[in-house]
C-alpha cells in the first residue's frame, strides 16, 4: 500500500524538520515548501493527500494561498499558525481550511487531526454510505442513525445536522457554515438556535451529554465531530 503524501508549506526550517520527522515516522511521505508560491507550484504539479499550511509566509498571506488552492485543490488543508485569534480561525475555516491548529501544537494531536482528515476524504472518494463511530452507526443512504445497534429517532433537522457533522468528520465547522447549510442563507446569526439543536442531538447520541465525546465545541468558532 502506497504512503499518503503530505505537503508542508511553512517558512520555519525547524517546524518543517519537526513535522517531517514525526510524519515520516508515522509512515507518511513528506514534501516541503518554504514560500506560498513554491507550495502552490508543488501542489499543482504533484497534488498531495493533505497540505499543512502556515499563515505567516514570507511572500504572501497564507489566507491568500488558501483561497488560491481552494480554486482547484479539493483535499484536506490543515492550518498551522501562531495567528490564533478567533477572527483568523474563522476566516481560514470559511475560506476552506479543513482544520486549524495553533503553534506550538502537540504532536499527538496533529497526527490525530491528519489521520482524521485523510480518512474522511478517502471515505468520500470511496462513496461510503455506512459510517461507524464507536457505538454509533450512520447510514447516509437509508438516513438512519443507530446507537448500540438500536435506531435513534431523529427529527429531519437533527438528522441533517448529524449528516453534516459526519460528512465533515474531524473538521471544525463554523457556526455560520452550519447555519447556512442547514437553515439557508440569512440564518447565519442564529447561533442560539443552533446551540439548542446541538444540545438535543447530544442527548440522543452521547453517553454523557455534559462531557461530549463526539460533538465537540470549539469555543467562539463552531463544532467538530469526532
Amino acid at each position: 500500500m502506497s504512503k499518503s503524501e503530505i505537503l508542508i508549506i511553512d517558512d520555519e526550517p525547524q517546524i518543517r524538520k519537526l513535522l517531517e520527522i514525526n510524519l515520516e515516522n508515522n509512515d507518511y511521505k513528506v514534501y516541503q515548501a518554504e514560500t506560498g508560491k513554491q507550495g502552490i507550484i508543488m501542489a499543482a504539479n504533484h497534488p498531495p493527500e493533505l497540505i499543512l499550511l502556515d499563515l505567516g509566509l514570507p511572500d504572501r498571506s497564507g489566507h491568500d494561498i488558501l483561497k488560491e488552492l481552494r480554486q482547484w485543490y479539493n483535499k484536506s488543508i490543515i492550518i498551522l499558525s501562531v495567528q490564533n485569534s478567533e477572527n483568523d480561525i474563522v476566516t481560514a475555516l470559511d475560506n476552506g481550511a479543513t482544520d486549524y491548529l495553533s503553534k506550538p501544537f502537540r504532536t499527538a494531536e496533529l497526527l490525530a487531526r491528519v489521520r482524521s482528515a485523510i480518512r474522511r476524504h478517502q471515505a468520500i472518494e470511496n462513496h461510503s454510505d455506512l459510517l461507524l463511530y464507536g457505538t454509533l452507526e450512520v447510514d447516509l443512504k437509508a438516513r438512519t442513525l443507530k446507537k448500540n445497534n438500536e435506531i435513534v429517532k431523529l427529527t429531519s433537522t437533527e438528522y441533517n445536522l448529524m449528516a453534516l457533522f459526519v460528512k465533515h468528520e474531524g473538521s471544525v465547522l463554523t457556526h455560520q457554515f452550519i447555519l447556512k447549510e442547514i437553515w439557508g442563507v440569512g440564518s447565519q446569526t442564529e447561533t442560539q438556535y443552533l446551540r439548542v439543536f446541538v444540545g438535543t442531538l447530544r442527548k440522543k447520541i452521547e453517553d454523557n451529554p455534559n462531557q461530549p465525546m463526539h460533538i465537540i465545541t470549539e469555543n467562539g468558532v463552531g463544532y467538530r465531530f469526532q
